[in-house]
């Protein structure tokens, strides 16, 4: 990305084992996120910066002291280096490594080749080798299953619960699919969208709600008795939505929040006065990893759906331009 608005389709050269704990992969499949917006709008600064941080592939090469892969295997590799052994990661807060790197920020998998540092503590092996249905699904354990896992996990959904998510696109669609996965009783998603209220009772919402801001939260509490949501998922990160899932978490509820933010500024003495718990952040995909590879791998879950436009690598601008006007929900690149 050049600067905001400008994203080109660039020679780049080959990547090089470096250290001895770096993988090589080629990569089958890559995709846009939500989040790459931010710069493409010009919220974040774009100057020549590599694009793209989910990625499946085949491992290339190795470094000698890289144990867990070998070249050949098919790799999902999660959107934040970790070594999976420091302190932090076996607390289970693998994006927190001490070791830890964006891949957005320094490796850039909207590409044809990718190294990858620590390769033992951010790839996982699939079973085999997957057939091409498989991969839109696997890709999508890369981040956005992962990071809609962890805002599940986060907000506490579980049986018996009533589950809110606030923001319908594919990070809110995959909070959807992982609260049902978690047994969640009933699971409301607000979304104004057709197509998209569609895809989110696929994954398991009970209920739609278009209304937002004050309408939003009166429509949730119309719902559940007056008093919000046992666990709400807030998967927008803006000033409105944030609020909007606070006001919607009932007293001593759970928010999970995953949507990465901006300008948010909580009132303390409405966070104080809502009674409720908040837990969320970059998301651990790598704790999570082999078990959603592993349900995707079943065909227990299907979260590829998600990706509603597919182009080729050289076509990168177009699917930018796409999600930017939100004519699509989340677009795949293929190699």
């Amino acid at each position: 990305m050049h600067t905001a608005g400008d994203v080109r389709v660039e020679e780049r050269d080959d990547p090089k084992i470096i250290e001895p704990t770096d993988a090589i992969i080629r990569l089958t499949a890559t995709c846009i996120c939500g989040s790459d917006l931010w710069p493409y709008r010009g919220v974040e600064p774009a100057d020549h910066q590599v694009m793209g941080h989910e990625y499946v592939g085949v491992v290339e090469e190795i470094g000698a002291e890289v144990k867990t892969v070998k070249v050949g295997d098919f790799v999902v590799g999660s959107f934040v280096i970790s070594d999976n052994t420091c302190e932090i990661c076996r607390a289970g807060y693998q994006s927190k490594c001490v070791h830890g790197e964006f891949v957005a920020q320094t490796i850039g998998t909207q590409s044809e080749l990718a190294r990858i540092p620590h390769a033992d503590g951010t790839l996982v092996a699939t079973p085999g080798q997957p057939s091409s249905e498989l991969v839109p699904s696997l890709l999508a354990t890369s981040d956005v299953l992962g990071t809609g896992w962890f805002g599940a996990v986060a907000a506490e959904a579980g049986p018996g619960k009533t589950v809110a998510v606030v923001g319908d696109g594919a990070v809110g669609l995959m909070a959807v699919l992982a609260a049902r996965q978690l047994g969640a009783q009933r699971i409301i998603a607000m979304s104004r969208h057709p197509e998209r209220q569609e895809l989110a009772r696929f994954y398991g919402a009970t209920d739609i709600v278009a209304e937002r801001g004050d309408e939003g939260v009166a429509r949730i509490k119309d719902l559940t008795q007056g008093l919000g949501a046992h666990s709400v998922i807030e998967a927008v990160g803006t000033q409105e939505s944030t609020m909007q899932a606070i006001n919607i978490t009932r007293p001593g509820g759970h928010m999970g929040f995953v949507g990465v933010n901006y300008d948010v500024s909580i009132p303390g003495i409405d966070l104080f006065f809502a009674g409720i718990h908040t837990h969320g952040g970059p998301a651990p995909v790598r704790r999570f990893l082999p078990e959603l590879i592993q349900l995707v791998w079943d065909q227990k879950i299907d979260p590829g759906k998600v990706f509603d436009l597919t182009l080729p690598l050289d076509q990168a601008p177009e699917g930018y331009q796409a999600m930017d006007e939100r004519r699509a929900v989340k677009v795949l690149l293929t190699l």
